[in-house]
């Protein structure tokens, strides 16, 4: 067995060696190897040559680093014959390569040593036996750890990009430490100009300052901890321009125009079902007209009114039933944002000679969307002939 130290920020470096003569990796030291006394060989000295590799030369921190240590050469011999395990090794002779494997983890950036310490070789057949031996010399070889990147989050917000000199611009510096020491500054290129202030981060690692922007290069403002900006602890720079007047101004005429449009009416459903009467008694047939809506887009002072006519019902073998018969109720609403209100007319009578259903008055401004509505009942006499009674109820708007 054998030890392999790792120390960080060793000072020691690896023996220079001719070039070709030595491989990469390979340490030679001198070294003193004690046989057991009931052996009875004397202490041995000279070179122990060996090997170290690692499986990652460059680690950073937090990494584990797999090191390899073979024991090529070593000036011990082997105090008894035979083997246990192993091809056997005369006595006295020279002792088999030995490879040993183990890990460690980075803990700090900076250069790590890898020295070998003593090493003890066991031999095994009639008896147990170990030879120590011991580096009489310094060797080491040196790896270099490196920090994990870390990000950063600093960065600035202005509340305007442009200001004339000495306007105050108001700066949000956050991603910071809570408490930290903020300066927030104006630059010029790499530069930095006169502007200054400084703030004390809260416990959201935000700090919010009014920055005086007189220096006339200022075209950008940056925050930092410490003396002076850097990439780990600054923010990236926010663009500002100082304007040295007021920017230029210019008027246009802009005109737009809204064009009249017309009265016109639409009409749900096109016919007119009434309700059944019994032969002999007659009585209301009840009925409703096809919603109308009414659309007025003119945009001038005229109103408008709605009036319905009907005619005559005729039923089998032209047998009639008067149109006077016809009555009806109206209603009448204006939709949102109307511009006129909207009358119904009166309930009675419809007949041939019509009656108004709605109307909207002349104002200075008139229009709208209106919809219409009425209920109508037709008076049967008694004892009409029974069938189907059928009239035309015309619709105008003027």
């Amino acid at each position: 067995m054998a030890a392999l130290v790792a120390t960080t920020g060793g000072v020691l470096g690896a023996p220079a060696a001719a070039e070709g003569e030595t491989p990469p990796g390979q340490v030679e030291f001198p070294t003193q190897c004690l046989a057991p006394q009931e052996a009875g060989l004397p202490p041995a000295d000279g070179p122990t040559t060996a090997r170290i590799t690692v499986d990652d030369p460059a680690p950073r921190v937090g990494d584990t680093v797999t090191v390899t240590y073979q024991v090529i050469r070593t000036p011990a011999r082997n105090p008894v014959g035979g083997a246990k395990r192993n091809d056997p090794v005369p006595a006295g002779a020279t002792l088999p390569a030995v490879t040993m494997t183990g890990t460690f983890t980075v803990t700090a950036p900076g250069g790590i040593t890898l020295a070998p310490g003593p090493y003890t070789l066991h031999t095994g057949h009639l008896v147990d036996l170990d030879t120590t031996c011991t580096a009489a010399g310094p060797v080491s070889a040196r790896l270099i750890a490196t920090e994990l990147p870390t990000a950063n989050l600093r960065s600035v917000f202005l509340d305007t990009a442009h200001g004339r000199p000495g306007a105050e611009v108001r700066v949000t510096a956050a991603g910071f430490p809570p408490g930290a020491a903020v300066t927030v500054a104006g630059r010029a290129g790499a530069a930095e100009t006169a502007d200054r202030v400084s703030a004390t981060a809260d416990d959201l690692g935000t700090a919010v300052v009014q920055l005086p922007v007189t220096d006339r290069t200022t075209t950008a403002v940056v925050a930092y901890e410490g003396a002076a900006w850097s990439a780990r602890q600054g923010s990236g720079p926010a663009a500002y321009a100082v304007v040295a007047a007021p920017p230029a101004s210019a008027t246009q005429k802009v005109t737009a125009t809204v064009e009249p449009g017309a009265l016109g009416m639409t009409q749900a459903g096109r016919d007119i079902t009434l309700g059944t009467v019994p032969y002999g008694d007659g009585g209301a047939a009840p009925g409703r007209i096809g919603t109308v809506t009414v659309t007025d887009a003119r945009g001038g002072p005229a109103g408008w009114s709605l009036t319905g006519k009907v005619t005559d019902f005729t039923g089998p073998g032209g047998i009639r039933i008067p149109g006077a018969s016809l009555s009806w109720t109206p209603s009448c609403t204006a939709a949102a944002g109307s511009r006129s209100p909207c009358t119904p007319g009166s309930a009675g009578v419809v007949g041939p000679e019509g009656a108004l259903l709605a109307s909207t008055p002349d104002a200075p401004l008139v229009g709208g969307t209106f919809t219409i509505d009425a209920t109508v009942t037709l008076r049967v006499p008694p004892y009409t002939p029974p069938g189907a009674y059928t009239a035309v109820l015309t619709l105008t708007l003027s």
